[in-house]
């Protein structure tokens, strides 16, 4: 599994071992769907600004959220279809706020690695094309990422 990190930020200290969440989380993940070796994910990490910028543009909403998902795999009504011709899986990219990350982490009384590591399942599951949008949904994808949480040792 390719997975390229980009920490566009500077309000939080990135290090190694958030780093190694990241990777960790990724790969766990990956191992839960199956996920072909020659598939590649991008995480860029960012503030609350740029991560609000994009839930404008691509949510409608004007406010920071926490973490976005873009599938590679998913196209939307209208939308041409296209072989790629690339011999990678190009899943998506994930975008997390770190500095949201930080916040929700003192708000639940846990690590940021924990909740970073959250974040990452969250979007990972969310370009294996899972969703929370009915109540067996939330239940289903919900069930996921604790196993993954558990698997990491990043549970509650």
């Amino acid at each position: 599994m390719e997975i390229m990190i980009i920490n566009q930020q500077n309000i939080v200290v990135y290090n190694k071992d958030l780093q190694h969440v990241i990777t960790n989380m990724v790969n766990q993940t990956a191992r839960l769907g199956r996920l072909p070796k020659n598939t590649e994910v991008s995480i860029l990490i960012v503030d609350n600004s740029y991560i609000q910028e994009l839930n404008l543009i691509y949510r409608n909403q004007n406010k920071p959220t926490d973490v976005l998902s873009f599938s590679m795999n998913e196209t939307l009504e209208n939308e041409p279809e296209y072989e790629s011709g690339s011999e990678v899986n190009l899943l998506g990219d994930i975008v997390i706020s770190l500095e949201q990350a930080l916040a929700q982490s003192r708000e639940y009384g846990h690590s940021l690695e924990r909740e970073l590591g959250f974040l990452v399942v969250h979007g990972m599951l969310h370009l294996l094309g899972y969703d929370h949008e009915s109540e067996d949904e939330r239940k289903l994808m919900r069930s996921l990422e604790e196993k993954v949480m558990q698997e990491a040792r990043l549970e509650r």
